[in-house]
């Protein structure tokens, strides 16, 4: 019988190249059926508005200011006063300037010790002229300007303050027997502290207290630098932990500034600057160079000297170093 080859391979392979040609003939179709419902990939954010651009839109630059911290930052006769106000003064100028605005409207916003940073992070204003310690925590949610001010905690005492607890606040208790440091705790065990909520003095003090093991009796954290002046004249507290140029002049207005003495000691040294908000370099490119350029010029001194008095020669130092050149 003769051998008749199968048909079956031929047909089969046929087969696969048909295939194989049709998937090529409708591979575009469907290639380019599949783009058409692909959604269109997202367009890129843009980056959010800063200061500058903000200003230029609306015509305004919103300038938040401290109420109640004398002299750096106040309110006067319903108007923002202070040193940290003046020179955020001299900043609208320069963004005037920078912007060739025929005017700009400057809008002072109030914000109190708690409110202060977090309107500056949710943009209700554009720089903060307060009395705000530069820090690195707060550096998570502001950025800060070049240092406006040599800033640290101080403490204030009534005169007749016992002398033992005088020289432990003023660091000289190592003179006032051979076991200061036993003695120096045990005093501190029976004083009476107070700050101001929500300030640098507030966390340094508790942190102090935590080094040395010591539970001194803490009052609440008071909202004003008067009221904790006052409690120190009531001899509700024995020491009052502050800002130095703030305590100084909330004494000085006091009418019992003659029963009252604020140690030469600073606790801290806090370099106070403006906040801003974070990644907003232009902006804050132009508060720095209004700032350095205010630093070098005869009209700066003047300025300081009528909040702070004569400067020393650490302070002149202080801003010789804050002065960035161009």
């Amino acid at each position: 019988m003769r051998h008749v080859p199968s048909t079956a391979p031929k047909r089969r392979g046929l087969w696969i190249a048909t295939s194989a040609i049709a998937v090529l003939a409708i591979a575009p179709a469907l290639f380019a059926q599949a783009r058409k419902k692909a959604p269109a990939p997202a367009p890129a954010a843009s980056p959010p508005a800063g200061a500058l651009d903000r200003v230029r839109a609306t015509g305004t630059l919103k300038l938040g200011y401290r109420a109640d911290a004398r002299p750096l930052s106040f309110q006067e006769s319903g108007k923002p006063a202070g040193y940290s106000v003046e020179l955020c003064q001299v900043v609208a100028e320069g963004v005037k300037s920078e912007l060739s605005l025929p005017a700009l409207k400057v809008d002072w916003v109030p914000v109190t010790v708690d409110s202060r940073l977090s309107a500056v992070k949710e943009g209700q204003v554009d720089l903060l002229c307060g009395a705000s310690t530069a820090t690195l925590e707060r550096r998570k949610n502001v950025a800060f300007s070049t240092p406006i001010f040599p800033g640290g905690v101080a403490a204030l005492i009534r005169s007749d303050a016992p002398k033992q607890l005088r020289n432990i606040l003023s660091g000289k208790s190592q003179t006032y027997t051979p076991v200061w440091r036993a003695v120096a705790l045990n005093i501190l065990r029976e004083q009476v502290f107070v700050t101001v909520a929500g300030t640098t003095a507030e966390q340094a003090v508790q942190r102090r207290a935590k080094e040395l093991q010591v539970d001194s009796r803490m009052l609440p954290p008071v909202a004003s630098y008067d009221e904790g002046v006052q409690d120190v004249v009531d001899r509700k507290a024995n020491a009052f932990f502050a800002e130095r140029a703030i305590l100084i002049d909330a004494v000085r207005r006091n009418p019992s500034a003659k029963s009252l003495t604020i140690l030469e000691r600073q606790f801290t040294y806090e370099p106070l600057a403006l906040a801003l908000g974070r990644g907003d370099e232009d902006f804050r490119l132009l508060v720095d160079r209004s700032l350095s350029k205010l630093y070098a010029s005869a009209a700066f001194w003047s300025t300081y000297k009528k909040w702070f008095g004569e400067p020393d020669e650490a302070t002149i130092t202080f801003f010789r170093w804050s002065t960035l050149p161009e």
